[in-house]
């Protein structure tokens, strides 16, 4: 109806003329600040020599920006107002702002009020509009004549608007209709019905020559409709304003339309990285975890960084964090696919600086200049030590239990996707009330300060907080990752943040048992007597006809097919978990068992018996485990309650 082809609005020079300023009488313009039912953006950019204000009443102005002036001499080029006023409606960056330019170009210079109806809702590029066409006034600016003696032609902030209607439904056959399609501005004498039908029955009856109604069409449609109105003591509205209001107007829909689009397209990318990052971390034995991502500033807040807590055999956890370069959707696909490759090979529990060496390789096939920061540990809470691996990742900071914070100097290896670079991994201790920091460069490098002064900084920040929290113990993990943010300054980011924070509480000896069992027929038979015994030193021995069942089916099936000594191991947490570790890579898959099958039950079991279960795939085999519920009895409002042994279990071969 409204979206069909027209030719542009005229803004040449020798077509649009003076913006009836001819009479003398013109009444002396002051700034005031105009009444809005919006919140305007900021728009400090100065002009000088395009606009006009009287000393003694100096600009009042929520955008900080005084109004446009015509200009005093009738025959002056008036597209240097066109083209000042054009500046003012381009500065804005969204939907807001481009209203807010327009109308704070126009009132009280160009007209005393002001009503700018937009589409309902606005359809943003090629999207087919929503029906029925719907106008909703978005934003109004009215000036009046003050009263006061001696002041009659001043103007000042209107506080009781003109009515006129909220929403207004424009029918295909209805006059407002027919002004939109023909695309071009008219007076108001010219369409005093259409009038009528936008700015709703309440409104006062206007005079026809003192308003301006400009379509607002964007790229392919119609999106909205601005009024101009001036009071009876201004001139009155002269074909060459018509064209100037149908200009302007034009200028704030194209915005609009690129507003909207820019939006549009920010907001894709911004929830395609967060869709990307994990939605919550996993609860791990031996170790807390805490995580914050922040993106960057309205004007780059589409990035890369990652960060990740993948479970593997073993209760070890890989901790992940990464950076790719730039800021684009381009930078958060790559994320995605790089972040979905790391998970993939800890699966295959893979060495850190193997990770990084595949990673690399899919970084390089990825095509060219695809390159990434990135740090991968591994932690192992029964051993309490860490392996790291760096890809040109900014160094990681731990938090010794005493309050010292240590930049851990780890090898800095090149990025990934650079191709032809060899990464090393380092192995390091990770005593149990530590807390390992990884971070991207985003905390600690900007415009104005130097990565390694950001990590000296950084790292002071944590001593602070150790001082105030006591020196020998720090806050919780959550109120830890907020007072690391807290140290960023006002003002933009230059790169968005990820940060991850563990704190390692590892096993005691006492609760890990570790046996080795060869491959032959009695070893189910000999790991039902170990977990037995087990069970016995922990109190567990309401566990132990569920545990010697479910142990006897999973050591079975590993000694049916393993050719070297399979691993039997007990893990006595908030859960007791026991995991049995072969050399073949064959996974067990569940399966319903005919009644003529003397097998394929023991899985069946161990599904309804354990409280979950899983296998998982190694370089060298793979591992089968199961977890139990510990008894009531053991649990104090959710904690175990712990029954030490003497010493702890000596392996037996």
């Amino acid at each position: 109806m409204l979206d069909r082809e027209h030719d542009a609005v005229q803004g040449a020079a020798e077509d649009v003329g003076w913006m009836g300023v001819e009479g003398r009488n013109e009444p002396r313009i002051v700034v005031g600040e105009a009444t809005s039912d919006r919140h305007p953006a900021s728009d400090s950019e100065d002009a000088a020599g395009l606009f006009r204000t009287t000393p003694d009443n100096p600009p009042v102005s929520k955008d900080d920006s005084p109004p446009l002036a015509l200009p005093a001499d009738p025959s002056a080029d008036i597209v240097r107002f066109v083209g000042a006023a054009a500046r003012r409606i381009a500065r804005g960056v969204d939907l807001d702002e481009i209203v807010l330019g327009l109308c704070r170009a126009t009132v009280p210079t160009f007209a005393d009020e002001i009503l700018v109806y937009l589409r309902e809702p606005l359809p943003v590029g090629d999207e087919r509009p929503a029906l029925p066409f719907v106008l909703r006034l978005r934003r109004t600016d009215r000036m009046k004549i003050s009263e006061a003696p001696g002041e009659d032609h001043v103007f000042v902030p209107n506080p009781d608007p003109t009515p006129a209607a909220e929403l207004c439904e424009v029918r295909s056959e209805g006059a407002l209709a027919e002004v939109l399609r023909g695309v071009r501005p008219v007076l108001g004498g010219s369409a005093p019905s259409s009038l009528i039908e936008l700015l709703g029955p309440d409104h006062p009856p206007l005079d026809g020559s003192r308003v301006v109604l400009a379509p607002c069409r964007g790229r392919r449609r119609i999106i909205g409709a601005v009024v101009f109105l001036r009071h009876p003591e201004r001139n009155a509205f002269t074909p060459a304003d018509v064209l100037v209001g149908g200009q302007l107007a034009t200028q704030a829909a194209l915005g609009i339309d690129k507003a909207m689009l820019f939006g549009r397209e920010a907001y894709i990318a911004d929830e395609l990285q967060r869709t990307m990052l994990p939605h919550s971390l996993p609860q791990l034995t031996g170790v807390k975890l805490a995580s914050r991502y922040l993106p960057a500033a309205e004007t780059a807040r589409v990035g890369g960084d990652w960060y990740d807590a993948i479970p593997l055999p073993g209760s070890r956890v890989a901790l992940v964090i990464g950076d790719v370069m730039g800021h684009s959707m381009t930078s958060a696909a790559i994320m995605g696919q790089l972040r979905t490759t790391a998970q993939t090979l800890a699966g295959l529990d893979l060495p850190p600086h193997e990770v990084l060496h595949h990673l690399d390789e899919q970084a390089q096939r990825l095509g060219p200049d695809r390159m990434a920061t990135c740090m991968y540990a591994v932690y192992d809470p029964v051993s309490h030590r860490i392996t790291v691996a760096n890809a040109g990742h900014p160094p990681p900071i731990l938090l010794h239990r005493d309050g010292r914070a240590e930049v851990l100097r780890v090898p800095p290896g090149a990025p990934i996707g650079v191709g032809g670079v060899e990464f090393e991994a380092m192995e390091l201790d990770a005593p149990a009330g530590a807390t390992l920091l990884l971070y991207t460069d985003g905390l600690v490098e900007s415009r104005l300060k130097d990565v390694w002064i950001g990590i000296e900084q950084l790292r002071d920040r944590l001593a602070a907080i150790a001082h105030m929290a006591g020196l020998k113990r720090w806050p919780p993990l959550e109120a830890l990752c907020d007072d690391v943010l807290d140290m960023l300054g006002p003002g933009d980011r230059d790169d968005d943040i990820a940060l991850l924070a563990a704190r390692f509480e590892g096993l005691e000896p006492s609760d890990v048992a570790y046996w080795f069992l060869e491959p032959e027929d009695k070893s189910p038979g000999r790991a039902r007597r170990l977990a037995r015994r087990a069970l016995t030193r922990w109190d567990l021995e309401e566990l132990t006809d569920s545990v010697e069942l479910l142990i006897s089916e999973v050591v079975t099936n590993a000694v049916r097919y393993a050719e070297r000594p399979v691993t039997l191991r007990l893990l006595r947490t908030d859960v007791l978990r026991c995991e049995v570790g072969d050399d073949s890579p064959q996974l067990p898959r569940q399966r319903r068992a005919r009644d003529t099958d003397e097998g394929g039950r023991g899985l069946f079991l161990v599904n309804r018996l354990a409280r979950r279960w899983g296998a998982t795939r190694l370089s060298g085999g793979k591992v089968v485990w199961f977890e139990l519920a510990l008894p009531a009895r053991l649990m104090v409002q959710g904690e175990k309650h712990r029954v030490t042994p003497t010493k702890p279990f000596d392996q037996e071969l």
